[in-house]
């Protein structure tokens, strides 16, 4: 299944083609009232924690080790990722941050996340229950 994940300023405007808009910094971003971003919801959990960030902010890491810490991030608490990927079955989904460069950002990572655990998900659904040669040998 193709699903359709695509990243977006906060201070961007609004488009009717967003879908499901959903501000995924852990922050409130400045200056904007929750009113006028018309968001689906805000959810912090899927964004790195404060202590990385800070890290990567401050110079301590690379954006490199960032990148692996926060993919670990994300492999230790796969429950972040679900009601993201609810709303990425329902339609498309527009991630929202108050960063600069999104490309720079953490915010492909969390896509890749997503599509990576969705894919996962479809997979394992579509595997079947038993081994086939398990049926062969219970009609004899």
């Amino acid at each position: 299944m193709s699903y359709e994940i695509v990243l977006k300023r906060i201070y961007s405007p609004q488009a009717p083609e967003d879908g499901a808009r959903v501000l995924v910094d852990r922050l409130w971003p400045r200056g904007k009232r929750r009113e006028s971003l018309a968001l689906t919801e805000w959810y912090r959990d899927a964004s790195p924690s404060l202590l990385l960030s800070r890290q990567l902010r401050q110079g301590e890491i690379s954006h490199k080790v960032f990148a692996v810490r926060y993919r670990g991030e994300l492999r230790d608490h796969p429950e972040s990722l679900h009601p993201l990927m609810r709303h990425a079955r329902q339609g498309k989904v527009t991630l929202l941050s108050a960063a600069r460069n999104l490309e720079e950002s953490y915010l492909p990572l969390l896509q890749q996340a997503l599509l990576e655990a969705l894919h996962n998900e479809d997979v394992a659904d579509h595997e079947p229950t038993s081994s086939p040669c398990l049926g062969s040998t219970l009609k004899r």
